[in-house]
């Protein structure tokens, strides 16, 4: 392993310090549980300017002063949370543009450059500073009285426990990269991209398959996937990717609906990170050549956290999406989905019927499942029998009998949903009508008193009517048993700490109706300005839109008549069914969103 170079040794190379001046002050630091650099200056052995002189020249960083860590301006303090803060051990000293300037104990620490960015939305420039002086910024500007026992309070909270497919697959600290020890060195010299060698850094060859876990397990690898987990739940990531390329590996999340990259390593990070993954998920290690589906459950402090892994091989290596199911960020309850009153109420009244189909349709990460979840955990109920059969299960429901499909032994939709026929069921869940033999049993379900929710992958209600008549399902057995169709998107949601009003561009207005100044008579726009709650962006978190079609006796004929979608849906506007595009215009009278976030995610009526 390369040696990491310490203070006294930079300090007797650049002629500052003598090597009996060196033992005196360990000495010294030994009985008195204080920091090197701090017993050099107590016995007068060097000055702060030897100290900073000698970090700058080591980093190739500017150096920050006691005094000017002593007149930093409050709105400046305010861009770094106190948790990020502790976290790092840094301090912003001044704002200048679009660029902040970070004081660090350790301005090679990516990891944390990476985070300051994505956080305040600013270009970091580190500086160094002594320990010591950034711990008395710390105890001055964030109330934090030791170091280490904030350090201490985030680890518990960010500990993970791993749950594989057997069990208990791992337990291990995530140390967020905090130095103290000498593993804790060694991440940070890992996160800050120094060559440690193949013992902190094993690289994954044919031939070292079985050594490989043990390598992965006991090293900072370990500490770096961890920290990329927890980091992700904090942020309120939904998926993170690990991506190889020819020269690095790059680590994004995507964060209500958009991706961010985190950072990025040399490439030789990547084999380990996926063979950590891939441990912890009880997949096969070797099997590189073929994709590979796995699921982890992981505990940060109380919550349980589950994690749905994919792994794809590509040119440079394999590539893993991680799915993050965080159950308490996700609201299982119909009147927080952002339905509008009117369509809330046509869908509350379809799902209480005895028997019949209710679909829900969007693309893909439109929230279906968790519409879903909310329409059961609004039906479940000591009296009745709920079963599900699903590809996967996202999260468990009691009192719900969930089955996973499993493709390769024949528990497919069609399969499972047979299976329940004769399981005595009150409801049924489907994940997905993906086939004509799933429609028709879902349909045969439907006539035999049950009722049917599932989901199909098209753009809008209406269309959903179409979809089923072409997959060949009889016109009358569709009029017959389907209740109600919901299709839904997500938008983003502005911060509600930095939205402001503005003015948009009247070319905007006029895409989203062909009468904007009747529309939006009165309204006032807003826009996000950008915060550190926000991490720049402007939005946070996401509100559903929702189309539902109630098939009355009028769609019931046109269904009969094979009917065309686009007469479909002008009879449901007519009948009164508020559109994605209409419902997306509430939110925005509502200050909810924002008018190009209704464009991207709807189409023109």
């Amino acid at each position: 392993m390369k040696k990491i170079k310490r203070l006294g040794e930079m300090l007797i190379e650049e002629g500052v310090l003598k090597e009996e001046d060196l033992e005196r002050a360990l000495e010294y630091q030994k009985e008195n549980g204080k920091r090197l650099g701090s017993a050099l200056l107590d016995l007068g052995l060097v000055t702060e300017k030897d100290i900073l002189k000698v970090l700058s020249k080591q980093f190739n960083v500017p150096v920050a002063t006691k005094k000017q860590l002593d007149n930093i301006p409050e709105d400046v303090v305010k861009l770094v949370p106190p948790d990020v803060a502790g976290r790092y051990e840094v301090v912003p000293v001044a704002r200048k543009g679009g660029s902040l300037i970070l004081g660090m104990v350790n301005p090679l620490d990516q990891f944390a450059i990476d985070d300051v960015k994505f956080i305040t939305g600013l270009e970091v420039i580190p500086v160094v500073s002594l320990e010591e002086n950034i711990k008395d910024a710390l105890k001055k500007y964030y109330n934090i009285e030791d170091m280490m026992d904030t350090i201490a309070r985030i680890d518990k909270h960010a500990n993970i426990e791993v749950m594989g497919k057997g069990g208990i697959a791992s337990a291990s600290e995530t140390s967020l990269g905090v130095a103290g020890t000498e593993e804790d060195e060694v991440i940070k010299a890992l996160i800050e991209g120094q060559d440690i060698g193949v013992e902190g850094v094993p690289q994954v060859e044919e031939e070292e398959i079985s050594d490989i876990m043990a390598e992965v397990e006991s090293g900072p690898i370990v500490k770096l996937v961890n920290t990329v987990i927890s980091d992700a739940v904090r942020r309120g990531a939904s998926d993170i990717h690990i991506e190889p390329y020819e020269r690095d590996v790059r680590v994004r999340y995507r964060i209500d609906g958009i991706l961010h990259e985190i950072f990025k390593r040399p490439k030789k990070f990547a084999a380990p990170m996926v063979a950590r993954v891939k441990i912890m998920a009880k997949m096969k290690l070797e099997e590189k050549r073929k994709p590979q589906d796995g699921r982890i459950r992981v505990r940060m402090g109380n919550k349980m956290i589950d994690l749905r892994i994919a792994t794809v091989p590509t040119v440079f290596g394999e590539k893993v999406a991680i799915r993050v199911l965080d159950r308490s960020q996700i609201p299982l309850k119909l009147e927080l989905l952002g339905f509008e009153p009117e369509s809330l109420q046509v869908f509350k009244k379809a799902i209480k019927n005895p028997n019949g189909i209710v679909l829900v349709t969007g693309p893909t990460g439109c929230g279906k499942t968790t519409t879903l979840y909310a329409a059961l955990t609004e039906l479940n109920s000591i009296e009745v029998n709920i079963s599900t059969v699903e590809d996967p299960v996202e999260f468990t429901l009691m009192g719900v009998n969930q089955v996973q499909v499993k493709e390769e032994v024949g528990m497919t939709f069609a399969s499972g949903l047979k299976a329940f026929l004769r399981q005595d069921p009150d409801i049924i869940m489907v994940g997905e009508i993906r086939d004509i033999e799933t429609a028709e049993i879902a349909i045969r379900a439907s006539l035999t008193g049950h009722l049917v929710l599932s989901t199909v992958h098209t753009n809008t209600a209406s269309a959903t009517v179409t979809r089923l008549i072409n997959m060949d399902i009889e016109p009358f057995l569709i009029a017959s048993t389907l209740l109600v169709v919901s299709s839904q998107r997500l938008v983003r949601k502005l911060c509600d700490h930095c939205k402001t009003p503005y003015t948009p561009e009247k070319s905007i207005l006029y895409d989203l109706s062909p009468e904007p100044e009747e529309v939006f008579k009165g309204t006032t726009f807003y826009k996000g300005a950008g915060c550190k709650k926000c991490h720049g962006t402007g939005y946070k978190g996401r509100a559903g839109l929702f189309e539902v079609l109630s098939i009355t006796k009028r769609m019931r004929e046109l269904i009969l008549e094979k009917a065309p979608t686009h007469v479909i849906e002008k009879a449901a506007i007519e009948e009164g069914m508020i559109t994605l595009r209409e419902a997306g215009i509430r939110k925005i009278k509502e200050g909810i969103t924002t008018p190009e976030e209704i464009i991207k995610e709807t189409r023109m009526e």
